[in-house]
Parts: C-alpha cells; structure tokens; sequence
C-alpha cells in the first residue's frame, strides 16, 4: 500500500528524496534510511533557484595547492577553499552539472557535485587537462578559484630535512600559470575563464586585476583583498573587465558566487 501511494504521488508530481541505502533504526543496514538533512536542505534549496546552468558544465577550483620540501615540511598558503566551494555548490543548485578540483581543505563535498582530489599545482594541471580534455571543449565555464603556488621546491628530498645551522635557502622554482594556460590553449569564447586576483593593497588591486586579466586572456577577474577573502565566511570583491568595473558590497561566499554565476550566465548567453 505504501508503494502505491508513492506511486500515485509521483504521477501527481510530488518529488521524494530518498528512501537512501544505509544504516536504519534496527541497526540493520539496507534500502530505507532518511536522506540526511544537509541533502534536504540542498534539495529544496535547488528547488526555489532558476535551473538556468541546465545542461552546462561548470569547472571550479578551489582551495590551496601544497609543494613538498620533504615527508615532513610544505609550501602553501592561507586559501580556506571557501570561495571555490560555494561557487561549485551554487552552481550545483542552479542545475549544472559540476566538478570540483580541490587542494587540500577539510570542507564537505556539495551534493551533487563530481570532486577531484588535488595535493600540487602539477596535480591541478593534470586534473584540469583531464576534465577540459586538449581543445578545453569539456566545460562552459572554468572558474580558478585556487590560489596555486607561484613555485615549489627544486628538489623534493625523500628523507626528513635535518636541522643544521643557523639558516637554511631552499630554491624555488616556477610552477606552471594554469589560468595563463587556459587562456593561451583556448580558442573562440569557450569555455568562459573567470579568474581571481588578490592583494594585499587596495590601491593596485583594480590594476594588477585587469592588467592579469589582459595578460591571461580572462573574460572577468574577481579582485579581493587578502584581508577580506581569507578564512571568512564573508567576502568584499571587485569583477574587473577590460573597460569596467563593478564594486560589490560585504557579503557571504555564497551571496558573492552567485553573483559570480550571475556574471557566468550572461557571458555564456552572449
């Protein structure tokens, strides 16, 4: 009798989440456990959003990349992966099918979304030469999110690095430019590149932005302060074109990638 209501409900229009496989009241473990309240939520959160990324693939990285000295000791940055992570779960909920290459953060995957595991800035390489495939034809949009380390170790030492002496130099060497890449590889306006760029002084960020943009051959640059970005749930940011650019007020990551997606959705449209 269940099943036939289901039944009936469903041709009524009504959508159910879940039953989902796993562990139910009994202890036992099998199809019938409730969907877990974050995948409700989302659900219903998708419902209320216009589906206007319904069949486009949007690429995001997020996070920091990692560079070994040794088994021990890295290189990296103060990238939360925040920000990247809530341009891929809003993306998610405005129907688009996304993937996440994501460096090293402890943040739940959004539901939905396809997550790739990254440690390096040459792992971020790979996985996004995987996803974008030779001609970039595998997405509509890639949004760079990460903050990619400018250079790694020369040499990585297979043993712990002992301590000797008073000081130590170690010599860095450049990692690629992955969104430099993207722009020299890309042909035609897709996919659509949003890069981003931060600072640490407001008064070169509107120009370093659009002077990164030209050089990497980027359709929008989100310009933010180190101050405002990092660790917070909340974002202060500029989107820098060639010929304008529009100041944004504080508010959360998820407002701002929206936003962004806003921006994503008419540059596609063009």
């Amino acid at each position: 009798s269940t099943q036939r209501n289901v039944t009936a409900l469903v041709s009524d229009g009504v959508r159910f989440l879940g039953p989902v496989f796993g562990e139910v009241a009994s202890g036992e473990s099998g199809m019938g456990r409730m969907a877990e309240p974050e995948m409700i939520v989302d659900a219903l959160l998708s419902a209320q959003r216009a589906q206007d990324f319904f069949g486009r693939h949007i690429v995001v990285t997020a996070g920091p990349t990692i560079e070994d000295l040794d088994p021990v000791r890295f290189i990296s940055n103060r990238s939360s992966g925040k920000m990247g992570f809530a341009i891929a779960a809003m993306a998610k909920a405005r129907g688009a099918r996304v993937t996440l290459i994501a460096g090293p953060v402890e943040i739940a995957t959004p539901l939905g979304v396809d997550r790739v595991h990254v440690r390096s800035a040459a792992d971020m390489q790979v996985a996004l030469d995987r996803v974008l495939g030779n001609d970039l034809k595998g997405a509509d949009a890639v949004v760079m999110a990460a903050a990619v380390g400018d250079y790694r170790p020369r040499d990585v030492r297979e043993k712990k690095w002992k301590k000797q002496g008073d000081s130590v130099a170690v010599e860095l060497v450049k990692n690629p430019d992955l969104l430099a890449s993207l722009g020299a590889k890309r042909t035609g306006s897709t996919p659509m590149l949003v890069g981003f760029a931060v600072e640490t002084e407001k008064a070169q960020l509107l120009e370093y932005a659009r002077k990164k943009g030209a050089e990497k051959r980027v359709d929008l640059m989100v310009a933010n302060l180190a101050s405002d970005a990092f660790g917070a749930d909340t974002n202060r940011a500029w989107f820098v074109e060639q010929n304008r650019h529009t100041e944004l007020p504080v508010m959360t990551k998820d407002a701002l990638a929206d936003a962004i997606l806003d921006e994503i959705a008419r540059g596609i449209a063009d």
